[in-house]
């Protein structure tokens, strides 16, 4: 257990130092890079384009990222009181997490980049940290390529360029070829690819267990969940304005689970 809320504290700040040093990369190597002759200035520079397009994702991915973590998922309290209390309950979705020691209604699993367990009431905001932080992910790998490519004079053009990247750039690092910045931009290539795959990896699988209406809490003990329509499962996660969520973070409004709250 104190291992697990070890892991529930460093594993946010090791996400948070990614993002710093993601944007940092971004702000004073990848656009600086971009930039173009004065003679052949366009109406909205690439380093303009690129730098909006970044910080549109970035943005977006935070802010889903601080959402999660503000609405935690119901705590329950009247589940840890008598047997007549607890019976109001219902047990299929209900879940007593060790780490956060209390029990939370819809509870899908515990993350621990945001600290916070997953549940109805944040659970749409974190499929879409999730689908952003992956986009994010992988647009600096390509912006990082881009910035390897001119600087090393190396051609992605063949399918196994990336995958030899690596070893090929550790021998020429030590023998004073590759500069330390861009070494650490090629080792930071390979961890945006690894979190971008496991971010959209993680999306799509929660965006699979909210068409079925499970969550996986129930798929790990087995709970048969009662068959609705998929657009039912969807709207009840994402809400009636799922699209204006998709451009600005914010909270899940117009969702059939935010109105049985209210009642």
């Amino acid at each position: 257990m104190l291992a697990l809320r070890l892991l529930n504290v460093v594993a946010p700040a090791y996400f948070l130092c990614i993002s710093l040093v993601t944007f940092a990369l971004q702000l004073f190597l990848f656009l600086p890079s971009m930039r173009q002759d004065p003679a052949t200035a366009r109406l909205f520079p690439p380093e303009l384009l690129h730098g909006a397009l970044f910080l549109f994702l970035s943005t977006n991915a935070l802010g889903n990222y601080v959402l999660v973590i503000q609405n935690s998922p119901d705590d329950l309290d009247a589940c840890q009181g008598p047997s007549a209390r607890r019976a109001l309950c219902p047990p299929p979705s209900t879940h007593f997490c060790r780490v956060c020691a209390r029990v939370t209604l819809r509870h899908d699993h515990h993350c621990f980049f945001t600290g916070n367990c997953i549940g109805g009431r944040n659970m749409r905001n974190f499929v879409l940290f999730c689908l952003y932080t992956s986009l994010a992910c992988l647009y600096s790998m390509v912006a990082g390529v881009a910035y390897i490519s001119a600087a090393l004079s190396t051609s992605f053009a063949h399918p196994l360029a990336f995958l030899t990247l690596l070893p090929t750039s550790i021998s020429q690092f030590f023998s004073g070829a590759v500069l330390g910045s861009e070494m650490f931009v090629i080792l930071m290539l390979y961890l945006w690819f690894a979190i971008g795959l496991a971010c959209a990896g993680f999306c799509c699988h929660q965006l699979l267990l909210i068409l079925r209406g499970q969550t996986r809490h129930q798929v790990r003990k087995g709970v048969a969940v009662r068959a609705r329509p998929w657009r039912k499962n969807l709207q009840e996660v994402f809400g009636k304005r799922w699209l204006l969520g998709l451009l600005v973070p914010m909270f899940n409004v117009g969702g059939e689970s935010s109105k049985q709250r209210d009642k």
